[in-house]
């Protein structure tokens, strides 16, 4: 699905938030026919120039997937990585890489970089079977670490390769994942990077705050979003206080240097926009330091 929607936005929409030209082609095909059939009855998804008003009776598939933030955490991520390799970074860690295309699609950024895709080994391996039928190019730098999370810790698994320097400072990031998971599990993650990464490495992961997940104060759209990733498998059960999120992860060994709320992410990526894609209610990006 997240692939789905960032090779959507790439193809039809205009200005790219984030522009991920390789998306399509790396979604097997199995996986694009089950997810069109989703949309099929959508006539958002149809008609890529329907907008969302407040007229619309009902909430639809497509109208949560513009509710979203796929598009403007993976352009934060990229930013900001491309800011952390000035200051020195020389590893980058994608946790539940999925169908992340960054090793193919940022060429001039491998050369100063090694890449690491951590994921759930049966994901690993539908990625790897689809990069051989397309006959991608491996690129030297790029490294695939398969961890079961119920077997072993990240940092276990990246130890395990010869390639990761625990020594160097890296760069985490850790998308579209928090939200799935307990409170203890994100903490249990978040307290393995810090045993691996040296001081000033980053991690950025997003969250949804607390709100979501009291019936007064979730909104109409959120509510639609947990409906749907119920009924996909995929429960969202965990929420944070942005208030409190600085002291909760302070005794990880982490620092909170910035955490964009959805005014931030509306203002940045998506004001003034025509196509009905807006910041997601609820939805955090969180950049923290390794102290």
């Amino acid at each position: 699905m997240t692939a789905c929607i960032r090779a959507h936005h790439s193809m039809y929409d205009t200005p790219k938030i984030f522009d991920d030209f390789l998306a399509y082609n790396l979604i097997p095909q199995e996986a694009l026919l089950s997810i069109k059939q989703h949309f099929s009855k959508d006539k958002q998804f149809n008609d890529p120039e329907h907008t969302v008003t407040p007229s619309d009776q009902t909430i639809t598939l497509s109208s949560v997937t513009k509710s979203t933030s796929v598009l403007s955490r993976a352009r934060y991520t990229e930013d900001v990585l491309e800011e952390a390799v000035i200051q020195g970074v020389k590893q980058y860690v994608i946790l539940g890489a999925g169908l992340d295309t960054f090793a193919f699609r940022r060429p001039e950024m491998m050369d100063c970089l090694e890449v690491f895709e951590v994921d759930h080994p049966a994901t690993q391996n539908l990625k790897l079977h689809r990069l051989a039928e397309l006959g991608w190019e491996h690129p030297a730098h790029l490294h695939f670490i398969p961890v079961d999370f119920t077997k072993e810790n990240l940092a276990t698994a990246l130890i395990r390769s010869p390639y990761y320097d625990p020594s160097v400072k890296s760069f985490f990031s850790w998308l579209g994942v928090t939200m799935y998971l307990t409170r203890e599990e994100v903490f249990s993650t978040l307290r393995s990077i810090t045993d691996i990464a040296p001081e000033g490495s980053a991690v950025i992961f997003d969250y949804f705050d607390s709100d979501a997940f009291i019936p007064e104060k979730s909104s109409p759209i959120m509510k639609k979003k947990q409906e749907i990733f119920q009924k996909l498998g995929e429960k969202i059960i965990t929420g944070f206080n942005p208030l409190t999120l600085d002291e909760d992860i302070t005794s990880l060994g982490l620092s909170l240097h910035e955490d964009l709320s959805p005014e931030d992410i509306e203002k940045h990526y998506f004001q003034g926009r025509k196509d009905g894609h807006h910041a997601p209610e609820h939805g955090h990006i969180a950049w923290t330091i390794v102290k």
